[in-house]
């Protein structure tokens, strides 16, 4: 995120800081606890006068997590209509591939919201996040209800594709790991 003059402020009515709050306010359509950028999804907000004199554009970069995400086309609806409801009509919403996104890029607690709401958080680093070692491990899921690490694994693809589904040993409830991406 870049940083915006008062002259450029002046301009265009509203600083990037404030353009990226209403960004980020944008909740994930399959995870609706989580915001796109407790996500780490929202890589970039800028805006640029309009050569016109008229409105501002905003110009909002996303990406997704993983390039098939049937969730981005809502997202996007949903940023343009944030967006709007803030009077600011004039947005451009970029989907960007590269780099891809890692579940390095959670926030904490975009973490911690998703254990509170029964999922269990990726756990360890993504060798797309530059932590790969020369030995990985698979690391125990933690019962989001209970803490227990007695849990397993049911099925490598859970409620969507970016989670896995797990059950615990001990309290005997079904859960969704957001697996590590």
């Amino acid at each position: 995120m870049s940083v915006v003059t008062e002259t450029n402020r002046a301009r265009t009515g509203i600083s990037e800081q404030e353009a990226w709050d209403i960004a980020a306010s944008v909740c994930d359509p399959e995870l609706p606890v989580l915001t796109i950028a407790d996500l780490g999804i929202l890589r970039a907000v800028e805006i640029s006068p309009a050569e016109d004199g008229s409105e501002p554009v905003v110009r909002v970069t996303i990406t997704p997590t993983y390039s098939g995400c049937p969730a981005m086309d809502t997202i996007r609806t949903d940023v343009h209509a944030a967006f709007e409801r803030a009077g600011l009509p004039q947005v451009e919403v970029v989907t960007v591939l590269a780099p891809a996104w890692t579940t390095d890029w959670m926030s904490a607690e975009g973490r911690a919201k998703l254990e509170a709401f029964g999922i269990a958080p990726p756990s360890g680093n993504s060798p797309a996040g530059g932590h790969s070692g020369p030995v990985r491990l698979a690391l125990q899921v933690k019962c989001p209800q209970c803490q227990s690490l007695n849990t397993r694994e049911l099925s490598r693809f859970g409620s969507t594709s970016c989670k896995a589904l797990y059950v615990c040993g001990d309290c005997k409830e079904p859960f969704d790991y957001f697996k590590v991406l």
